[in-house]
């Protein structure tokens, strides 16, 4: 599985409203400021993940938006397949060969690919979302002075 700067974009995006979940509606362009991503392309990435049914999203000044689900319901799987399309396939590399070295590649490939799809299917937004908490509260300082 092949992971796009469109598919990580999304990513980062659904993970930024997992954070601000239970806030107001957030607007694109904070989204974009947060995560480091071009305004115009993550317009694009929501409102694919938006038909996809993953978003809430509503238009004008006050306008934003938020997940629809729980973080705990969404995987990254899911995510990555709205935006990217079903696997192709493992990512195999073509360097000539044929037999039986080749069949053993191509095995060992499929088997890469199935266990990248079982990560990005076991974890959802939720234990991202954690993570990313986790690592704000150990950059913290252990005292003040």
């Amino acid at each position: 599985m092949r992971i796009s700067a469109k598919g990580e974009y999304a990513i980062k995006a659904m993970v930024d409203l997992a954070l601000h979940d239970g806030q107001d509606l957030q607007p694109i362009q904070d989204v974009a400021a947060r995560q480091d991503i071009p305004q115009r392309y993550l317009e694009q990435v929501l409102l694919q993940l938006k038909r996809s049914g993953f978003l809430y999203a509503r238009r004008g000044s006050a306008g934003g938006y938020r997940l629809s689900r729980p973080a705990d319901q969404v995987t990254v799987g899911a995510v990555l397949r709205a935006v990217e399309g079903p696997p192709a396939g493992p990512d195999t590399p073509r360097r000539g060969g044929r037999g039986e070295d080749a069949a053993g590649l191509h095995e060992l490939w499929q088997e890469i690919a199935e266990a990248v799809a079982s990560v990005v299917d076991r974890t959802t937004l939720e234990d991202l979302r954690r993570r990313a908490l986790d690592r704000r509260g150990a950059a913290r300082p252990m005292y003040h002075i």
